[in-house]
């Protein structure tokens, strides 16, 4: 006996060491191939970054969004974390028979709660086959290698529960009300000896212990390298920018410099950050992105997931040929795999493989053009994956370096750079829509100065507020509600450009960085220190993205302006609105800036106001359809998302659909039209809701014809 004990330590140690060798090397081979990405400056506020660990790794708060799989993946995290002691304590006891862990008397109430922890995963292993296999989510894959990870867990959980059990009857113990199932797996097994009662300890043992150290070799190699990358991508996050783009530098000294072509945007992998590809790593597969995602659940050909995926696939092959390190192992495992083939210079599918076109052979040009950049994957994302920035890298790539964009797309960037709006009209008839209403004191800028006046707000109206009859009434609106609460306030009129996020969005890097250097000096020629206007996408630009390029202001949202004086007694809603009314949440005022409570407080302020959420809201709320440039874009697949996002609207039986962004207005107007409701269902601005409680009858319901 003692010399198969002997045999059994060297076993245990050569494979052991073994697959802590492969281990390693897989996990070195994918931080290679993430080095192979541009280095990413980041802060290093490690007290924030710790807090995010502990709230979304052991929290599991954007797991629990799905009560669910949530319950399924908490009985599974905190189980197979707490399990692990069992676990050591089970091959404790096979090199060293007769004893086990040395907690005294403690030891009979760790071995009872361990029985309970593996039995929890257990229940949570057969909770989740049932999720994937039986109830077959639409968002989850169902291949073998999708189960694998179950049969792994599986194996692990009925092998140590056999095995306690077989012990028992090898060293005689009577059974116990601490091992409960290794007690009635000993009484089931009462008529074998003891000497097959030790073989078939180690019998388990062995599968146990090979389990184990399988399931350490294939997790890096796997979706599962979320386990390991999951938690450093929310240490690494990128989320706290709420989406910010990054700048690029058309330094045109520095080109020329340059033996290479210029390029910009993301045209190969490896112009990725080296975050964004830790990214493609931490990805669980769940689906949950694609799930809320606004163009795949209306039928277009995008799945946040899948692009990551692909991109992460692509990553491992190209990782290998460029640094000829094997991606997957024991590589003589994986002789055919295209990974461990292309770690040969020289072999053909090498070539082939450094040769592929990110955009083309590995992600669709209709895939990226598909993103209404709403980040409502990235809310979803367990592990804070960001998808949005990488699209519009790829978008980048597309639009400056190869020249390639929807037509109609082309149109409005063109009549952006000619007249500072996406129709083309004239930039002289900017600041018409002010003869709409001769009572209404809107000054330019250039007309207070003249005067002598000052003022303490520069208002944005935006292209939408400028030009567009039904976003107008919204500007005036807001304009009567600032001139009754006696804000000084003044506008740029012609002068005002468009803001530059529609170019941004859509991968014309060039136009924003134009648009925002000349909008930048018109502010500080005015010497402007606040901002407030209707449009969102401007609200977000000028407070988040600005800054890189100089310019910082107070920014508000007209919402939260108008809060803020119905908070302070100078706007008092009075009149009854008796009617029944939702809000739908704009994505870049929302999900990019947290401004979620600001419009519903108006709406809950005005009397006769019968507030109803609808059941996507706030940061779940699912986009209209207009953002990332789709608003000058037609939708020619699948379903239109502003049409499905009315339906969502019209569940909650509301008199009114309001917002507070003039692109989503004109979504959910269109929507309403679509679905033959105009004349039951209005939509209108929560600016133009208050109007109508503060002015009374004076204020007109006006809809668009």
């Amino acid at each position: 006996m003692e010399m198969l004990l002997w045999v059994n330590w060297v076993a245990f140690l050569a494979i052991t060491v073994y697959a802590l060798f492969l281990f390693v090397k897989v996990v070195r081979t994918r931080i290679a191939y993430i080095k192979l990405g541009r280095k990413t400056e980041f802060d290093h506020d490690v007290k924030q970054r710790l807090k995010d660990i502990g709230v979304y790794v052991f929290g599991q708060k954007k797991l629990l969004k799905d009560a669910k799989s949530g319950a399924i993946h908490v009985m599974m995290f905190y189980g197979f974390l707490l399990v692990q002691f069992g676990a050591i304590d089970y091959i404790w006891k096979g090199l060293n028979p007769g004893s086990h862990l040395p907690f005294g008397i403690f030891y009979p109430g760790f071995v009872f709660f361990q029985e309970l922890v593996t039995l929890t995963i257990l229940v949570a292993v057969v909770w989740a086959f049932y999720r994937r296999y039986i109830e077959k989510l639409v968002r989850l894959k169902r291949g073998f290698k999708a189960g694998l990870v179950l049969i792994f867990i599986g194996t692990l959980m009925v092998t140590v529960l056999a095995g306690n059990g077989f012990g028992m009857i090898w060293h005689g113990h009577e059974a116990a009300w601490t091992e409960p199932v290794a007690s009635v797996i000993a009484m089931s097994f009462s008529w074998v000896s003891p000497t097959v009662a030790t073989v078939l300890f180690y019998i388990m043992w062995w599968i146990h212990l090979v389990a184990l150290l399988a399931f350490l070799v294939y997790v890096p190699q796997s979706k599962h390298a979320h386990l390991l990358a999951g938690p450093a991508n929310v240490y690494f996050n990128r989320d706290k920018n709420h989406g910010k783009l990054e700048p690029i530098n058309f330094d045109m000294d520095e080109m020329e410099e340059s033996d290479e072509e210029p390029s910009f945007g993301v045209g190969k992998v490896e112009d990725l950050s080296d975050l964004q590809l830790l990214d493609l790593y931490a990805c669980v597969e769940c689906g949950r992105c694609t799930d809320v995602c606004p163009s795949s659940v209306s039928g277009k050909m995008l799945s946040p997931m899948d692009v990551l995926v692909k991109i992460r696939d692509h990553l491992t092959e190209k990782g290998a040929a460029v640094t000829g390190q094997t991606p997957w192992v024991p590589s003589y495992a994986f002789s055919d795999a295209t990974g461990n083939q292309v770690v040969d210079p020289n072999s053909e599918i090498s070539s082939q493989v450094t040769s592929k076109e990110l955009i083309g052979d590995v992600v669709t040009e209709e895939e990226l053009w598909a993103c209404t950049t709403c980040r409502n994957c990235e809310d979803a994302c367990p592990v804070m994956n960001q998808h949005v920035d990488t699209i519009i890298d790829l978008r980048r790539y597309l639009v400056m370096t190869e020249g390639k964009m929807d037509p109609e797309a082309q149109r409005a960037m063109t009549n952006i750079e000619r007249q500072g709006n996406p129709w083309g009209l004239s930039k002289k008839d900017r600041e018409n829509w002010r003869e709409e209403d001769e009572t209404l004191n809107v000054p330019t800028v250039k007309e207070l100065e003249k005067e002598g006046e000052e003022f303490e707000y520069l208002f944005w109206v935006s292209s939408m507020g400028s030009y567009d009859n039904r976003s107008q009434k919204i500007a005036m609106a807001f304009a009567r509600l600032m001139n009754k609460a006696g804000i000084k306030f003044a506008i740029l009129g012609n002068k005002e450009r468009n803001s530059g996020d529609t170019p941004r969005r859509m991968g014309n890097e060039f136009l924003f960085q134009e648009l925002a250097e000349k909008n930048i000096k018109e502010f500080e020629k005015n010497d402007i220190k606040k901002i407030v206007t209707i449009d969102p996408h401007a609200y977000n630009i000028f407070k988040n993205e600005y800054p890189d390029f100089g310019f910082e202001a107070e920014v508000y949202h007209h919402t939260e302006l108008l809060a803020e004086l119905i908070n302070e007694g100078r706007l008092e809603p009075k009149e009854a609105v008796n009617e029944k009314i939702t809000f739908h949440d704009s994505c870049y005022l929302g999900r990019y800036n947290e401004v979620y409570n600001p419009p519903r407080d108006i709406l809950q302020s005005i009397p006769g106001v019968e507030y109803v959420e609808m059941k996507r809201n706030k940061e779940n709320g699912m986009c209209c359809g207009a953002g990332g440039g789709m608003m000058w874009m037609e939708e020619t697949s699948g379903n239109r998302i502003n049409e499905a996002r009315t339906e969502q609207a019209l569940e909650v039986n509301p008199n009114t659909i309001s917002s507070g962004c003039p692109f989503c207005l004109t979504m959910l107007t269109d929507g309403t039209k679509a679905k033959e409701v105009e004349e039951e269902v209005t939509t209108q601005d929560v600016a133009e809701v208050l109007e109508r409680s503060i002015f009374g009858e004076e204020a007109k319901v006006e809809q668009p014809a």
